[in-house]
């Protein structure tokens, strides 16, 4: 059998020390190849046409021309997987979450503060390695957030809660999404793979472009109609009933699947809430997720994958499908209307808790 090619990287910083350190953490892995480092987005230019690297680690901040613009230019003239290593500064976080709007895959906070630098290698490795074992990146589907072709659906009389599990792709996904969903829609709480400091910008951005208030998360907050509630970053979100209403949990447990916020944490948490719910696993690497959905699928949810047409990673969603957690696979188009659909009627309700008995079929539905 043929040796399998190593990840060829390349690392584009305009900190010497940043490159260096980079490069001798994923030099040590056999299946990671760096094949260039890069000070400026110029020499980053030159070493993509001769090396052809798999993936790319870029900053943002940098000297003759920002990452961003470079980013922009890259994505539209040879886009390939590129991975933001960024300041957890204020600048840095909304620079990022531009980043990922224009076709970044993910980013990961640079080391300092509370990141030590093996956490940031640990990541960057597994996002490598993911990127290679798990399914294509589908750059053509990297989308910004477009107005409704379709009236939004009315959701004034919807009681219950809606959970949106996301990585990979997820923010642009997120976004056209909430875009799509009225004032009044429930509480939604959101779980997007993302480290520290950086989803308060990402919360920020969603609460301009949507017609909802979106917020970051805080501990012990009551869940109200017309707010969306993203899990902070580094710190798992769950969903807890006190007092007769619904409240966020923020914990700081170890990671799940890799990952804190997991996803697996917010579904499963929210499993045992005698509540109607409409949960949504979104694009992203990995299987977080999955297990999540099948119990709330078992729980009497109304269960929703991402279909592979729609995704820019078919990973989470694939997985979630394969487990049997997802009643319904479709695109993002279609699925603010299954929401609706999901809180419709009492009879609505109780179909699906008959359907998480029954075989386990999966709909695929035209977005």
């Amino acid at each position: 059998m043929a040796a399998v090619r190593p990840s060829r990287v390349l690392i584009v910083d305009d900190s010497a020390i940043v490159r260096t350190m980079l490069s001798n953490v994923l030099k040590q892995e056999p299946d990671i190849e760096v094949v260039g480092l890069a000070a400026d987005p110029f020499a980053a230019r030159d070493l993509i046409v001769s090396q052809k690297p798999d993936v790319v680690t870029l900053d943002i901040e940098m000297p003759r021309m920002d990452g961003l613009t470079f980013l922009r230019q890259l994505m539209a003239q040879r886009p390939l997987p590129v991975i933001i290593i960024s300041s957890v500064t204020q600048t840095g976080s909304v620079a990022s979450i531009e980043a990922l709007a224009a076709g970044a895959i993910d980013v990961i906070a640079k080391p300092g503060g509370p990141y030590s630098v093996a956490d940031v290698a640990d990541q960057l490795k597994y996002r490598i390695r993911a990127l290679r074992t798990g399914r294509a990146v589908h750059f053509a589907r990297l989308r910004k957030a477009a107005p409704a072709r379709l009236a939004p659906p009315s959701l004034a009389h919807a009681n219950g809660l809606i959970l949106i599990g996301a990585s990979t792709g997820g923010t642009q996904a997120i976004e056209a999404l909430l875009g799509r969903l009225p004032e009044d829609t429930p509480p939604i709480v959101i779980a997007q793979h993302m480290p520290a400091h950086f989803t308060r910008a990402f919360a920020a951005r969603l609460d301009r472009s949507s017609p909802m208030r979106v917020v970051e998360a805080e501990h012990h907050v009551p869940l109200r109609r017309g707010v969306a509630y993203v899990a902070p970053g580094d710190s798992h979100l769950l969903v807890a009933s006190r007092g007769g209403e619904l409240r966020t949990v923020i914990d700081d447990g170890p990671r799940v699947q890799y990952q804190r916020p997991s996803v697996d944490v917010l579904f499963q948490s929210a499993a045992s809430l005698q509540v109607p719910m409409a949960a949504l696993l979104l694009t992203g690497m990995g299987s977080d997720g999955a297990d999540g959905m099948v119990a709330l699928r078992a729980a009497g949810a109304v269960t929703i994958a991402e279909d592979e047409r729609s995704c820019v990673v078919f990973g989470m969603p694939a997985a979630a499908i394969a487990k049997g957690g997802a009643m319904h696979v479709v695109g993002l188009g279609a699925m603010p209307r299954l929401i609706a659909n999901a809180f419709a009627s009492p009879r609505a309700r109780r179909a699906a808790v008959q359907t998480a008995d029954a075989p386990r079929p999966v709909f695929r539905l035209q977005p």
